[in-house]
C-alpha cells in the first residue's frame, strides 16, 4: 500500500530537512563551525533525494504535501531539541497543514 511508504518517506525526509536546517542554523547563529554547515548541507542533499521515492509520481503535489509535514515536523524538532513549547495555535495549524497532507496525499482520485 502506498499510504504505508509514503508516511516514513515524509518522516525522513522532515529529518533531512529539518534537521539539515538545523544543523547550518547551529553552525552559523550558533558559531559551530564548519563541520556543522557542512554535515547540514548533506542532510539538506539527503532531503532532495529522499522526496524522489514517494510513490507518487507527481513533483507538485509531493512539495506542497511535504510543506505540511514540514511545519509541523519543525514544530516538533523545535520541542525536542530547543525546548520550544507551542501554544494552541501553533498545535491548532500544524493539525491543519497535517489535514492538508491527508488530503493532497491521500484523497481518492480517478485516474
Amino acid at each position: 500500500m502506498d499510504l504505508v511508504r509514503s508516511i516514513p518517506l515524509f518522516v525522513l525526509a522532515a529529518v533531512a530537512e529539518i534537521g539539515g536546517a538545523w544543523l547550518v542554523w547551529q553552525g552559523v547563529r550558533e558559531h559551530r563551525g564548519w563541520l556543522w554547515i557542512g554535515a547540514g548541507v548533506i542532510a539538506l542533499g539527503l532531503y532532495g533525494f529522499v522526496a524522489t521515492l514517494q510513490p507518487d509520481a507527481h513533483f507538485g503535489r509531493i512539495l506542497a504535501a511535504y510543506g505540511g509535514v514540514f511545519v509541523a515536523g519543525s514544530l516538533g524538532w523545535a520541542m525536542a531539541l530547543d525546548g520550544f513549547r507551542p501554544d494552541r495555535y501553533d498545535v491548532a495549524g500544524a493539525l491543519v497543514c497535517l489535514l492538508g497532507v491527508a488530503i493532497i496525499m491521500y484523497a481518492p482520485r480517478s485516474s
